[in-house]
């Protein structure tokens, strides 16, 4: 006979969710105010899901190496957006022109991974919001490729993505020659839903390499780091180089996400498509149940679902009930940046009730063990 869950437990799990609660209950008074239909929902939750999954499992390797949430992934996006720039420019289309452009970007992600993983290290305790500065500065530079050195200094051969003073490349790049080069190559119709199989099968993939990798002895070195980085430099775990490892790994993985997403989308706009790559990111793996020090896959795809669910039906309900459109992009932003926010306190505010717990129960061991000592004598 299975016990009953105590009071505690329960106060435990409503905690340790609260975030996902949340959304789920305002989706849930969304839907039917939005008054789609539940087949256009379930279609437009396909497609987000195979656009923006991949960007979102990139922050869980820095998350397991005690380095929280990668706000820096944003340096993978744009190597990711640099390589499409090329492959634009040279004509390689189709499934060619994302490899091209993945054989571009990933090598620039990885070097930008190191650079940041670098001065992550020096910026221990502080890593979130060094990470997102080091966006901005690195943001910086890339206006500075994008916008005065391609035309100039790098050639550019099609004139049509550059801008008309003969330098530079254009606000908005086409992306028909690689438009849902992925999306179709497998594409398969259930029900009247089209699902994009190829994307899906790349995320599977991606998902049994995480889980495989953990189980490696650089992840085990990972998870171990995360946990308590005193007691991993003391059994020889080179600590510094193993969180730059993470750093890395999840700069390449943002890469081949904006890839992705960039494919699905079919145009880029040049100079911001990498700007909110990590608030929408982090705001769903936040929106999942994961936190600053613990992410698992499955908080992943709840992620995804719960928040481009809101997305998708409050805009909708917000027209519908105050008959004003405006109102419900409003609160989804609101609400966007509300949820990493309030993620973030309550993480704050849990490692703080642990320590008072440690503390609490180091006290009574030591008031025992003082108690003991005078029986003795």
């Amino acid at each position: 006979m299975k016990s009953i869950p105590s009071i505690k437990s329960v106060k435990s799990f409503v905690a340790d969710y609260l975030v996902a609660e949340v959304f789920l209950a305002l989706t849930i008074v969304s839907i039917p105010l939005s008054q789609y239909s539940g087949m256009f929902i379930l279609q437009e939750i396909l497609n987000r899901i195979a656009r923006n999954a991949f960007l979102v499992f990139s922050l869980v390797l820095p998350i397991m190496a005690g380095m929280g949430i990668n706000f820096g992934m944003v340096l993978g996006a744009m190597a990711g957006q640099i390589g499409l720039i090329f492959a634009m420019d040279w004509g390689i289309s189709g499934m060619q022109g994302l490899i091209f452009a993945a054989l571009i970007g990933l090598p620039l992600s990885v070097l930008l991974g190191w650079i940041a993983g670098n001065i992550l290290n020096k910026a221990r305790g502080r890593e979130m919001v060094t990470s997102y500065i080091i966006g901005f500065f690195f943001n910086g530079i890339y206006q500075f490729v994008v916008l005065y050195l391609f035309g100039s200094l790098i050639p550019l051969h099609n004139k049509a993505i550059a801008l008309s003073r003969g330098y530079g490349v254009r606000n908005t790049l086409n992306l028909d020659p690689v438009r849902q080069a992925l999306d179709k190559l497998l594409m398969i119709r259930v029900g009247g839903l089209s699902i994009p199989l190829s994307s899906y099968l790349v995320i599977i993939a991606l998902c049994f390499i995480i889980v495989w990798f953990r189980k490696t002895k650089l992840g085990q070195d990972m998870r171990a780091v995360g946990q308590n980085q005193a007691v991993s430099n003391s059994a020889g775990i080179p600590v510094e180089g193993t969180r730059i490892i993470s750093i890395v790994i999840s700069t390449a993985f943002a890469c081949i996400g904006q890839l992705i997403f960039l494919q699905n989308m079919g145009n880029m706009q040049t100079y911001n498509a990498h700007d909110q790559t990590g608030f929408f990111a982090a705001a769903a793996i936040l929106v999942g149940g994961a936190s600053a020090s613990k992410a698992s896959i499955t908080n992943c795809f709840a992620g995804v679902v719960l928040l481009h669910l809101m997305y998708i039906v409050v805009p909708r309900a917000g027209q519908n009930l105050f008959g004003n459109a405006n109102i419900g992009e409003y609160f989804r932003q609101f609400i966007g940046y509300g949820a990493i926010a309030f993620a973030l306190i309550i993480h704050a505010w849990r490692t703080h009730r642990n320590a008072e717990k440690a503390r609490e129960a180091l006290r009574q061991h030591s008031s025992a063990q003082a108690g003991l000592a005078k029986e003795a004598h």
